[in-house]
């Protein structure tokens, strides 16, 4: 690097160089999964020292909660203030995995780390066992919501119906990744969703 390139770099705003090391700790959990990245090859990648990326992240665990506070703040952006109620919750489900198809670096991050977190001592399991009961949590809470409004059948069972839904798509993403164009992820969900309701879903209009 050249003394000028050093000297640009060190110019840039701790926020842009916040959000760079963020970027590229993505990509780098996502193609090689977080044990096997090193924070030295995240830094190369960023352009620069361990101790640099330090300066920002504490440690490679802190980089990892970054990470994944960054992926939630898109799901946090896209459910707005106030989340569908009732079916439209489903309905957004099924959307989100239409969205998904355009961002395969996350879906990628996700599925990567998701799996990983199973091992002994990751430092992404609570994040990922408090992420599957919260979610798990929403769409009890909306099946309940239109079966008290009698919108799907009366054999529905919330907590089962909701397992099924979330296991379908996240079963979904690793096909998709393992063959994109292999499956339409968001017809699958939505064709699941409706044979388990008994009951179309609102329009995403």
């Amino acid at each position: 690097m050249t003394r000028e390139a050093g000297a640009a770099r060190v110019r840039r705003p701790p926020a842009e160089r916040r959000a760079e090391i963020l970027r590229i700790a993505m990509e780098t959990f996502a193609e090689r999964g977080y044990q096997s990245a090193s924070l030295a090859e995240i830094a190369a990648r960023v352009g620069l020292t361990q101790a640099g990326v330090l300066h920002y992240f504490s440690s490679k665990a802190s980089l990892l909660t970054g990470v994944l506070d960054l992926r939630d703040s898109t799901d946090i952006d896209e459910l707005g203030h106030e989340r569908p109620r009732g079916l439209a919750f489903l309905r957004h489900l099924v959307e989100t995995t239409r969205r998904n198809t355009e961002r395969e670096g996350i879906v990628r991050l996700y599925t990567v780390l998701a799996a990983e977190s199973v091992t002994a001592e990751h430092p992404a399991q609570a994040y990922f066992r408090d992420r599957y009961r919260g979610l798990l949590a929403l769409v009890v809470e909306a099946l309940e919501e239109a079966r008290a409004r009698d919108e799907v059948a009366d054999d529905v069972d919330p907590p089962t119906a909701a397992r099924v839904i979330v296991a379908t798509m996240d079963g979904l993403q690793l096909q998709w990744l393992l063959e994109p164009g292999s499956v339409d992820m968001a017809r699958a969900t939505e064709v699941v969703i409706v044979r388990l309701i008994g009951r179309d879903l609102p329009s995403s209009g």
